[in-house]
């Protein structure tokens, strides 16, 4: 494999897996009599022995979660419905209860890996030169269930970085029930998904212009049998519609807490299995408006779907399902501005070569045309984007992967036209980095991927995976690459418009 003339330089920062980091779940137990079954136990013990064990429980737990009572009572809230009267227990049997139905799961104990950074919201305090950044990751635990977790640092002057200490404790970020939905986004993601008939427009025709999850389940339960409403057809239409509203929600920042503390765990029955390799896009808006999406996988064992989140703060995250034609396979990035009045992204449609999308709105893409394919050795089987494309006064970086011989995956890059980013003005002959001896051996061997870098001070700041097992960091002069890209590489023809893909 050809090795880069350009001077990469990788540091001594890793990011490992950590098996103490735990969230507290709902543990199901079983089936409905093994749930009555153990709901019945505690209800028959003797209150001492209720307070004995509930203050034991407590007590080896408690430091491991920032409130693992209150983890107890939202638990007991699952099962209450197995009480004739759950008001009339103790608080203490309340959180005995909850606490049987309650598992630590280790979020990282598998992988920590696939990183993707952004300038943090908050630039206060810093000295001269300095940006402080925030980095998303890929956490990977027991069944290869995936979540997104967050670390923090600071870039100085010279490009060099250091990261915050990491707190023990995880918080997951608690999903807001009062979520409301826009009537007209919804009508047009149920015509896109071929389940907008008359049983959903009579629920869709009801509801306000913007609505709960709860006014919405409610009334489809009051529609239902009312004037010959009813049957199949409705139950299903009303069932769809409830998946759809569970899909998009809004998740809250437990109060005080750290940003290495929070995790966005699986949600949705379509993140069931996982939420995998998220790129974070610092946009700017017409108007100055800064806000933080997340484009990222979502998997629930048997399909893919890519979704996307968005904040303003950090403080709430709103989770959105992506619509259109062309959300299609995995690796969605969202440039950071409109280009030519319109939201952009890099995907791959096909699974093996890059597509520009365009489109009026975030959440919709039916617009779709081939940006590149594979051209090099190293990147035959594949290519791919490794993050949102960085805005440079010579074009629109964007690093890529290839994968090559046995199935080794590499980190390139592409420069692509400022103003018309379709025009590839320049793609790297041989990879920017390739995993060396110590980066081979992981879950996925022969693997260095990253999901999103950052420019500061003349530094390209490339946080990357190795073999989906760690993560590490290296730094590139922006006047090496530049260079390269401009002068030392082949310039890359438009592709063949009679392959390119548009909405009919």
């Amino acid at each position: 494999m050809q090795t880069s003339p350009i001077q990469v330089r990788r540091t001594d920062i890793r990011f490992d897996s950590d098996d103490r980091r735990v969230i507290a779940r709902f543990f199901p137990v079983g089936g409905d009599d093994r749930v009555l079954s153990v709901v019945t136990r505690v209800l028959r013990m003797p209150e001492a022995d209720v307070q004995r064990d509930l203050a034991e429980v407590v007590g080896r737990f408690h430091d491991r979660h920032r409130d693992i009572r209150q983890t107890f009572g939202q638990h007991f809230l699952q099962v209450a419905h197995w009480v004739q009267q759950p008001d009339a227990l103790s608080d203490a049997r309340r959180l005995l209860i909850g606490a049987y139905f309650t598992m630590e799961y280790a979020i990282e104990s598998a992988a920590l890996f696939n990183p993707s950074v952004v300038p943090h919201p908050s630039q206060l305090g810093l000295a001269d030169g300095e940006v402080r950044v925030l980095m998303s990751l890929r956490a990977t635990g027991e069944g290869h269930v995936s979540s997104i977790v967050f670390r923090t640092g600071v870039v100085d002057r010279d490009g060099r970085v250091r990261f915050d200490e990491v707190s023990r404790q995880v918080a997951p970020m608690k999903v807001h029930a009062d979520r409301f939905y826009d009537k007209q986004l919804f009508f047009l993601k149920l015509i896109e998904m071929a389940a907008y008939n008359d049983d959903a427009r009579r629920i869709l025709d009801e509801l306000p212009d913007r609505f709960s999850y709860a006014q919405l389940d409610k009334l489809a339960a009051e529609l239902h049998g009312r004037d010959g409403v009813g049957g199949p057809g409705f139950d299903e239409a009303a069932r769809i519609m409830r998946w759809l509203a569970r899909s998009n929600y809004e998740l809250v920042i437990p109060h005080e807490s750290d940003p290495s503390e929070l995790v966005i765990f699986p949600t949705s029955e379509n993140e069931s299995r996982g939420i995998e390799d998220a790129r974070l896009t610092r946009f700017v808006d017409d108007d100055g408006a800064v806000t933080y999406f997340g484009t990222y996988t979502a998997y629930n064992g048997h399909n893919i779907l890519p979704q996307m989140f968005e904040t303003t703060d950090f403080d709430t995250i709103r989770v959105h399902t992506l619509n259109g034609r062309y959300v299609q396979n995995k690796g969605l990035a969202l440039f950071p501005r409109k280009v030519n009045g319109f939201y952009t992204m890099v995907s791959r449609l096909d699974g093996e070569n890059l597509f520009l999308m365009k489109s009026d709105n975030p959440y919709f893409w039916n617009s779709a045309e081939k940006l590149q394919g594979p051209m090099y050795p190293w990147e035959f089987v594949q290519i791919g984007n490794c993050g949102p494309p960085i805005e440079t006064p010579h074009g629109w970086l964007l690093l890529t992967h290839g994968v090559g011989p046995v199935r080794t995956y590499c980190i390139g890059a592409a420069l692509l036209d400022l103003d018309n980013p379709s025009r590839v003005i320049g793609h790297l002959e041989f990879p920017l980095i390739a995993p060396n001896e110590q980066e081979r051996d992981g879950y996925v061997p022969n693997v260095v991927y990253t999901c999103g870098a950052l420019e500061h001070v003349g530094q390209l700041i490339i946080p990357y995976a190795a073999s989906d097992s760690s993560t590490t960091l290296a730094t590139v002069r922006m006047d090496e690459l530049m260079d390269v890209l401009l002068h030392g590489s082949k310039a890359c023809p438009l592709p063949d418009r009679r392959m390119s893909k548009r909405a009919s």
